[in-house]
């Protein structure tokens, strides 16, 4: 057994396992937080030398060298072509092992399903879509299922032996909002009984972890996307309805109680002018769902991939404009409280959609007095529609593999 311990011994642990990994702790913990320190910070950087891993942790040439080793030959690290410099022997960079783990993602929407496949770096190896009407309990587990079965199928044994688990990304309290979603009310109230991860256990013998949709599509992108780096920014997410996540120094901050960047009840003037109202009921799909409708147009489009959505025509529009000006809200507010450097926007539909909403939002934002702010970078998402099962997906790979475990992962009040 290598000094820090077999893949068996570190990597596929269920969520609650690790319970305490700060420095100090104990020996183990020490080992396992510099362990998730290093390949955190490849998956951050792209490969590295030995020395340089030395440098950027403050660890000793001589413990990076045993991490790396021991990744390495765990099949988590592997080495790239040597790099020669000007003077002495050439360095060897790191990259994270591509299919040195393995993991599915669910995302339960309240207007389709989703399964994906990921691999340590985020590839996609597959995934399977269904939209439905609203979201059963039996048939959702009934996909997930299946999907495990034909998404594993294109694994061979070496990858399924690294499988890290699945994790679920859903709504907290699906059964909420019946009007909204048009579901019989016998249905969604099945969804208050029912513990996902027990349930999802069930049919499968893999680790599983289970996180509100918006937070894990946040921790997609802070993995997956953020191409500029961004340490401090609100995630915004359109999807059937508003949802977001916060990420703070570079690591995702769920709060207290897992809703950080839950920024859907934030309240806005009704559209009559008389009160107030959740901000989701201007900036989420349902709202364009609904308009669609009675404009006599079939807002089944919206569930389905690959649809141009430039055909829906001055409904669009007028949605957009309405989202624009909501997001502004949201982005005023927010950053009066947090100095975001970016706000970045990203949803269920198109990409073309979601760069007009940046661009209208950043136009929105204009016609408010901002002095005293700091305005934030107004950026697109990079992962749109799959970001929530994407998401899932990371909740395995954050769980076992980076130093964001501990603040996804640790017991809510």
């Amino acid at each position: 057994m290598s000094d820090a311990g077999t893949r068996s011994d570190r990597a596929f642990r269920a969520a609650g396992e690790y319970s305490d990994l700060r420095r100090g702790t104990n020996q183990a913990g020490v080992r396992l937080y510099n362990e998730r320190l290093v390949l955190s910070l490849i998956r951050r950087k792209g490969a590295l030398p030995k020395a340089e891993i030395a440098r950027l942790t403050g660890l000793s040439p001589q413990t990076i060298s045993i991490i790396a080793n021991s990744l390495e030959k765990d099949g988590l690290l592997e080495r790239q072509a040597p790099q020669r410099g000007k003077i002495g022997q050439p360095s060897v960079p790191y990259a994270l092992a591509a299919d040195g783990a393995l993991s599915f993602g669910l995302k339960i929407g309240r207007r389709s399903v989703d399964m994906i496949l990921v691999n340590l770096v985020g590839e996609v190896k597959g995934k399977l879509h269904q939209p439905y009407p609203y979201p059963d309990p039996q048939a959702v587990f009934a996909f997930m299922r299946d999907g495990i079965e034909t998404l594993g199928a294109v694994l061979d044994d070496r990858q399924r032996e690294r499988l890290a688990g699945i994790g679920i990304a859903s709504p907290f309290e699906l059964w909420n909002w019946e009007k909204q979603i048009g579901a019989p009310k016998e249905v969604l109230a099945a969804w208050r009984e029912i513990d996902l991860r027990a349930e999802a256990a069930r049919h499968t013998h893999l680790p599983v972890y289970f996180y509100n949709d918006a937070t894990a599509a946040c921790a997609a992108e802070l993995l997956l996307g953020n191409q500029s780096h961004f340490l401090d920014f609100l995630y915004i997410f359109v999807g059937s309805f508003l949802g977001g996540g916060v990420v703070l120094n570079g690591s995702l901050f769920p709060g207290r109680s897992g809703y950080a960047g839950a920024i859907a009840p934030m309240p806005v003037r009704s559209a009559s002018g008389e009160g107030y109202e959740q901000i989701l009921r201007h900036a989420s799909l349902y709202v364009l769902a609904e308009r669609m409708g009675e404009a006599g147009l079939d807002p089944g489009m919206l569930w389905n991939e690959g649809n141009d959505w430039d055909a829906i025509g001055p409904v669009l529009e007028t949605w957009l404009d309405e989202v624009a000006e909501s997001l502004a809200i949201v982005i005023l507010s927010a950053t009066a409280i947090i100095d975001f450097e970016a706000i970045i926007i990203d949803g269920g539909f198109p990409a073309s959609t979601r760069d007009r909403i940046v661009e209208k939002t950043t136009k929105a934002l204009d016609k408010f007095d901002r002095q005293g702010l700091v305005p934030p970078a107004i950026v697109p998402g990079q992962l749109g529609g799959d970001a929530r099962a994407l998401g899932g997906a990371c909740l395995p790979l954050i769980s076992n593999f980076t130093l964001d475990r501990e603040v996804l992962f640790k017991e809510v009040v």
